[in-house]
C-alpha cells in the first residue's frame, strides 16, 4: 500500500491573519499556501482545513467573519474542515480518524499560529506516528510580547529542524520544495 500525503492548513482564519495588527509575513504565508494546496491537488492529495472554533463573541466564534477561513485561500467544497475547540487539532478523534480512514501517514503542515496550534500539530501529528513535514514558508504568527512574529517563526523553524528525536520523519523545507 502506498504511503498517502496530506496537507494541513491549521486554523488559517480571517481574524488570526489579517486584522488591526496582521501576522508576520502574512501575504507571502497565503501564497506559499496556495502553492501548497496547488501541489496537493495536482496529486489528488486531501486538502483539510482545521478550524478554530472561539467562544461566543470572541473574534473567532462560529460563523463570525473572523472564523472564516482566510478568502485569500484556494479553498474548495472538496476539501475536508476539522473543526477544533482547543489548540492541538489531534485532541478530539475526529482528524487522526480522517486521516486513519484515508490512509494518511504522511503531512505537509502550515498554517497559524506558529507559536501555538501550528506547533503543536507538528508534535501531535509525530506522537501518533506520522512523518510531518512544516511548510517553512507556510506558517505565521502576529508579534508577541518579547518576540516579533518574523523571529518566533524563523525560531520554530530552527528548532524543528533541530529535533533529531523525532519518533518519525521530521522536515522543515519551503513550499517551492514540496513534493508529494
Amino acid at each position: 500500500m502506498d504511503v498517502l500525503t496530506a496537507l494541513l492548513i491549521i486554523d488559517a482564519q480571517s481574524a488570526l491573519l489579517s486584522s488591526d495588527s496582521p501576522a508576520a509575513r502574512c501575504e507571502q504565508v497565503l501564497s506559499n499556501l496556495n502553492l501548497a494546496i496547488a501541489k496537493a491537488r495536482a496529486v489528488n492529495m486531501p486538502v483539510i482545513f482545521v478550524q478554530h472554533d472561539g467562544p461566543e463573541g470572541s473574534p473567532l466564534a462560529p460563523d463570525s467573519d473572523g472564523w472564516q477561513i482566510h478568502p485569500q485561500l484556494n479553498g474548495l467544497a472538496t476539501d475536508y474542515i476539522v473543526r477544533k475547540t482547543v489548540g492541538d487539532s489531534f485532541y478530539a478523534p475526529q482528524l487522526h480518524n480522517l486521516l486513519k480512514k484515508r490512509g494518511v501517514r504522511r503531512l505537509w503542515i502550515g498554517g497559524s499560529a506558529t507559536d501555538f496550534c501550528v506547533d503543536t500539530a507538528v508534535r501531535a501529528a509525530l506522537s501518533h506516528d506520522y512523518e510531518v513535514t512544516v511548510i517553512a514558508d507556510g506558517h505565521t504568527c502576529r508579534d508577541r510580547p518579547l518576540l516579533k512574529g518574523e523571529t518566533v517563526i524563523d525560531y520554530f523553524n530552527w528548532v524543528w529542524s533541530e529535533m533529531s528525536e523525532a519518533p518519525q520523519a521530521l522536515r522543515v523545507i519551503t513550499a517551492d520544495a514540496l513534493q508529494a
